[in-house]
């Protein structure tokens, strides 16, 4: 599937305003123009404010954003709160297309929150889509990461390479948010970054010099994008996870597609019912459906890739 041409006024101006010196002058450019976006002085902080101060441009190669104080301690805890009992052993997808499966890639655990879930979560959806220029809708659901002493993630990148058959296009960007401070270890490295230099005062892990990393600190949240602006796939967007030393990590992760992603219309669900892949009957034969439901069967919210294959609709 092609490039989005209707993204570039957003992704353009996401790049013009956050490149620009936080100056009076750089709010008046978005006077006019009509973006769903609140812009926020430093006077005051509401939910929904993007504070053009907080935010640092870490790289260009790939473009990676960091957002200090994106969450409050009460969002974060009340995230961490939402997965407790209900976190799995994480799963890895072998390029598009492919199985959800163990991997000693990933030793993490993890749960997907429904979209919307409660008005804390919806706050958080909103608040990313602001930051982002790009819409709710475009979103997977949020999901929630705790890794324990030793558990990583090897570097990887979050698009698909092949998108044949998808209709809800690459991912084109994802938002990590920090729900704790780890004791030791557990930076977000980015092995392929073009960027030199690390934020100071920062005590990296062995494993984050091989690369440039960000230390995870509760309430921070990192932006960066896995395609360049004209659509082509950004292999230089590729990151890890390094294995915690002490304590424990907790994220929150938020991929954005090219095109609508949550389907929030219950009318439209009870239309429709058609798989979103070519691969979906391969994948229903092979169990997926009970063993990936969010991502086959979907939620209340969120309607799931496979919904014919996996017969919950007719």
């Amino acid at each position: 599937m092609g490039f989005k041409l209707s993204l570039l006024p957003s992704i353009f101006l996401f790049l013009l305003f956050f490149s620009l010196p936080p100056t009076p002058l750089r709010l008046k450019l978005f006077e006019g123009i009509g973006v769903n976006l609140v812009i926020g002085t430093g006077e005051r902080r509401d939910h929904n404010v993007i504070e053009p101060r907080s935010i640092t441009q870490l790289s260009w190669q790939p473009r990676i954003f960091l957002y200090e104080g994106f969450l409050s301690d009460e969002e974060c805890d009340h995230l961490i709160s939402l997965s407790k009992g209900k976190l799995k052993k994480s799963t890895v997808i072998e390029g598009y297309g492919g199985e959800s499966k163990l991997s000693t890639a990933r030793t993490s655990w993890d749960m997907f929150l429904k979209p919307g879930q409660d008005e804390i979560v919806r706050r958080v959806e909103s608040r990313v889509a602001a930051w982002t220029f790009l819409p709710v809708e475009n979103g997977e659901a949020i999901q929630i990461l705790r890794y324990e002493k030793g558990q990583l993630f090897v570097p990887h990148v979050d698009y698909f390479k092949d998108v044949k058959g998808n209709k809800k296009g690459n991912r084109v960007a994802t938002v990590l948010m920090y729900l704790a401070n780890v004791t030791q270890g557990g930076e977000t490295v980015f092995t392929k970054a073009a960027a030199n230099r690390q934020r100071k005062g920062d005590s990296l892990a062995f494993c984050a010099s091989t690369g440039f990393s960000v230390k995870p600190k509760k309430g921070d949240a990192v932006l960066f994008f896995s395609l360049h602006p004209n659509g082509t796939l950004d292999g230089s967007s590729m990151h890890g996870s390094c294995p915690v030393i002490a304590g424990e990590k907790w994220t929150a992760t938020k991929w954005i597609h090219l095109t609508p992603f949550s389907f929030l219309s219950s009318s439209r669900r009870s239309k429709e019912c058609e798989d979103e892949n070519e691969s979906c009957a391969r994948w229903a034969a092979k169990g997926e459906c009970e063993k990936n439901p969010e991502y086959m069967v979907g939620t209340e919210e969120s309607q799931g890739y496979c919904r014919k294959s996996c017969k919950v609709c007719s």
